[in-house]
């Protein structure tokens, strides 16, 4: 008998789609079918990876033009996202109905676990964030904190319609993304922290020399990757910020990598010391031979830093109260640096870098963190109670 999997993952950005993907390798296997839902960049990038995907109407944040999150933009989409959700849950009941799969994997979406509610199947939830988090400048009101609380609980009561609620982190007192979870009482009694959910490193001798041929690696300078992931527009605007200050450093290699999942994957040489990729397909090879992670504050990202033991520095996006906790983590963890985007300035960056090159207390650390994260195969755990059910 054929078992199905219906696997929805959040669709803005490539972290949420990324780690079902993974999922989705894991099972393999002959009896097992997969079927994905999604929207927007995830869809396709689905897709490209050989899945089929159903679309569904978008419900995303919207961003400013320098990456921030958008208060204003985001108000006057409320409308859009109160006609599309429900357009949302119809089209996931109609795929549901269609593919009637023996369960539903949601990462961080509520409309397949609604849909799924109402057909009575097995449903489990992948997040990492359980509440929004408000901007520092909102949560130094009283009122600010009691909504965000209020926020939380109804937000962790929505989720609790799941059978089970997996959390793709380390347990605390290590856990990234603890400001988005810890604090929420309402579904503490079903969530089980299973370990990062992140591709295992398929890095081969050969496929080493190929990506240090390509990139011209001088193994006696500091290589550093610029990893920049996150919604589309959040991207340009800080990557051409990073390239116009390190361009003035020979002393230390850049591969940039912008994460455009249907870019090219050839690199553009941009100066003496700088290679940039749209799509970077030597990315493993990248991460293991780098000395340093650029990156935004994404959970998906930093939980890469960590399995592969590089210290990071993080600049999360404007506003973004998530990032700007997961970067706070990284701060109080040791393993990294935390830099504003609005302020940041040359000085800040190479001082930043010269401090995460020369201490080694940063490598030690965040070497002692793999090792626990490594203890955690989250790809396995969640695979057997995938299969549990099927």
């Amino acid at each position: 008998m054929m078992q199905r999997v219906y696997l929805a993952p959040y669709g803005v950005g490539l972290g949420h789609a990324s780690r079902l993907l993974i999922l989705a390798e894991n099972l393999k296997r002959p009896g097992i079918q997969m079927c994905f839902s999604s929207f927007g960049e995830a869809s396709n990038y689905i897709k490209k990876q050989g899945f089929e995907c159903e679309k569904v109407p978008p419900v995303e944040f919207m961003w400013g033009k320098d990456g921030e999150f958008s208060v204003k933009s985001n108000i006057n989409k409320i409308p859009h996202w109160l006609v599309n959700f429900p357009v949302q849950v119809n089209k996931e009941i109609k795929y549901l109905k269609k593919f009637n799969p023996q369960i539903v994997i949601s990462d961080s979406r509520l409309s397949p676990l609604i849909a799924a509610r109402i057909l009575n199947l097995p449903k489990v939830l992948i997040i990492n964030q359980i509440k929004l988090l408000l901007t520092p400048r909102l949560r130094e009101f009283k009122a600010g904190r009691f909504f965000e609380t209020c926020n939380g609980e109804l937000m962790g009561g929505l989720w609790n319609m799941s059978d089970r609620i997996l959390i793709p982190d380390l347990p605390p007192p290590y856990t990234i993304s603890e400001s988005t979870i810890n604090s929420v009482k309402s579904i503490k009694s079903k969530i089980d922290y299973v370990g990062f959910i992140t591709p295992g490193a398929k890095i081969t001798e050969s496929s080493l020399s190929k990506a240090k041929e390509v990139l011209q690696i001088d193994s006696t300078k500091p290589l550093i990757f610029v990893h920049i992931s996150g919604p589309m527009g959040t991207r340009i605007p800080i990557i051409m910020k990073l390239i116009d200050v390190f361009k003035k450093h020979p002393s230390i290699q850049f591969v940039f990598s912008e994460g455009k999942s249907n870019g090219d994957v050839v690199p553009r040489k941009i100066s003496s010391n700088m290679w940039y990729f749209e799509w970077c397909p030597y990315k493993d090879e990248v991460f293991f031979l780098s000395d340093i992670i650029i990156m935004r504050g994404g959970h998906t990202a930093i939980s890469q830093a960590i399995q592969y033991g590089k210290p990071i520095i993080s600049i999360p996006i404007e506003s973004h109260g998530e990032q700007l906790s997961n970067s706070t983590k990284i701060e109080r963890l040791g393993i990294g640096k935390a830099i504003n985007s609005k302020t940041m300035n040359q000085t800040m960056l190479i001082d930043a870098l010269n401090e995460l090159i020369c201490d080694k207390s940063y490598e030690e650390r965040i070497l002692n963190l793999m090792k626990i994260s490594n203890k955690l195969d989250g790809v396995q755990n969640i695979k057997d109670i995938v299969l549990s059910y099927v």
